[in-house]
């Protein structure tokens, strides 16, 4: 966590209606000053180092109703009316995996963000965006970028230029993220699968 991520709150984004938990995101003083004037809902993103508004790319805001806070005054329940899916896999909430039996706790990473950022853009198309674009153009294009991306890769490595070949390698990944989010295949399931050859 860096230095600029202890002036943020939490904020739990609740169904006015149902009273379903929707989300979990962060606020600076200034997201919450938005969210307070209303009427949507703003977060801090800590991977971009940016504000931004809940549904500014999907649609899918969240109309302010009612803040409180809890006895500490560090974290916000903000109860919302939906104007759509809160997840950016297209679900209600992003509480909609089923109930923990063991501990699966995951640090957040970079590898997450980027893989997520991923995932929205699949599922929220946004005019301009390498990645919708990139998704639109089908398996193929995606395969053949991976192709061109491993390529390159090798070309650095084998020229001994280790800052171009960590860019390289950083872009083979990013298109193999795409590849994974294009046939339903998430960090998870590679997770498990290095787990499955940790045992032999």
């Amino acid at each position: 966590m860096s230095d600029s991520d202890f002036s943020l709150i939490p904020a739990i984004i609740q169904d006015i209606k149902t009273k379903e938990v929707l989300m979990l995101g962060y606020m600076n003083n200034e997201a919450l000053k938005k969210t307070l004037e209303g009427p949507n809902v703003w977060f801090y993103s800590r991977s971009r180092k940016k504000l931004w508004e809940k549904g500014e790319t999907s649609g899918n805001h969240l109309i302010v109703k009612k803040i409180t806070t809890d006895c500490d005054k560090d974290t916000l329940i903000i109860q919302a009316e939906p104007s759509g899916p809160s997840c950016h896999t297209g679900k209600n909430s992003c509480f909609h995996q089923s109930e923990l039996k063991k501990l699966v706790w995951q640090n957040p990473n970079i590898f997450s963000d980027i893989f997520n950022i991923i995932e929205d853009r699949k599922n929220n198309p946004k005019e301009k965006s390498y990645v919708s674009s990139l998704i639109s153009k089908g398996n193929d294009h995606i395969s053949q970028k991976v192709i061109e991306e491993l390529c390159e890769t090798i070309v650095e490595f084998n020229s001994d230029n280790k800052e171009r070949m960590i860019e390289e390698t950083a872009d083979l990944i990013f298109h193999i993220f795409a590849l994974m989010s294009s046939k339903s295949i998430n960090l998870n399931d590679i997770e498990t699968e290095f787990k499955k050859r940790k045992k032999h």
